[in-house]
C-alpha cells in the first residue's frame, strides 16, 4: 500500500523538487500545470493553471452533505480509510488525531477522511468510529459513491490510491498518504500517514499555509 504512495510522490517530485517542500521557504504546488495564453485590453499574458481537487458531494458522519464550498478558505488534510481496516488505518487515525487536537478550535483548518467501503461505512458507522476516536468537530468522515471516492483518491484528485482487492486484508487496497490541500484546492504536500515521525512536519506545513506560506 505504501508503494503506490511512494510512486505517486516520486513522479510528482520530478517536476516539483520535493513532495513535502523540505528546504523550501514556500510549499510547492503539486501536480501537472498548464499554461494558458489570454488577451486582455490588448495585452497578451500567460496564466498558470494548477491542478485542483475536482468537485465532490459527500455525506459526513453527522448526516450533512459536504462539497468543495464547505472548504472554501480552509486548509485541510485528506486521507482514505475504512472502519474495518485491520492494517494501516488505526495508525493513520491515531496520527490524524494528533493533528486534529493540535488545531482544534481553528476554523480555518479541517480533516477530511473518505471511507473506501461505503456499503458498510454508513453515516452512523462513521459517527460511531469518530466518537470512539474522540475526533473533534473539525474532522469530517465522509461516505460517497465508490466510483467517485476512488476517482478522488487518484491522480485526478488527492494523488493517493484506493481500490477493492479481494486478496488484501479487509478486502481493500489503499495508500496511507495524507494529502495537504490549500484554500484554493491545490495540493501542497504528500506525506506517509503511517509514520508518526511525519506528524511534526505535517503540522509545521499546515501552520505555514495558515500563515500564507
Amino acid at each position: 500500500m505504501k508503494t503506490f504512495y511512494l510512486l505517486a510522490c516520486a513522479a510528482i517530485a520530478t517536476t516539483h523538487a520535493a513532495c513535502s517542500g523540505v528546504g523550501q521557504e514556500r510549499l510547492p504546488i503539486l501536480g501537472e500545470k498548464e499554461y494558458v495564453r489570454t488577451t486582455e485590453d490588448g495585452m497578451e499574458r500567460i496564466d498558470t493553471v494548477f491542478h485542483t481537487i475536482p468537485p465532490f458531494r459527500l455525506l459526513d458522519q453527522n448526516g450533512n452533505w459536504l462539497d468543495n464550498k464547505t472548504f472554501d478558505g480552509k486548509i485541510y488534510v485528506a486521507d482514505f480509510f475504512f472502519t474495518r481496516c485491520p492494517t494501516i488505518c488505526p495508525i493513520m487515525s491515531r496520527n490524524l488525531l494528533t493533528i486534529a487536537r493540535h488545531f482544534e478550535g481553528n476554523d480555518r483548518f479541517a480533516i477530511l477522511s473518505h471511507t473506501i467501503d461505503p456499503g458498510h461505512d454508513t453515516a452512523s458507522v462513521l459517527k460511531a468510529y469518530a466518537d470512539k476516536l474522540g475526533a473533534p468537530p473539525l474532522w469530517r468522515f465522509v461516505n460517497g459513491p465508490k466510483a467517485e471516492v476512488y476517482r478522488l483518491a487518484g491522480q485526478e484528485g488527492y494523488f493517493s490510491f484506493a481500490q477493492e482487492d479481494a486478496t488484501a486484508p479487509g478486502g481493500f487496497n489503499h495508500s496511507g498518504a495524507f494529502t495537504l490541500v490549500d484554500e484554493k484546492r491545490r495540493v501542497r504536500g504528500l506525506y506517509d500517514g503511517t509514520l508518526t515521525d511525519s506528524i511534526p512536519k505535517i503540522i509545521a506545513d499546515i501552520e505555514k499555509l495558515l500563515n500564507k506560506g
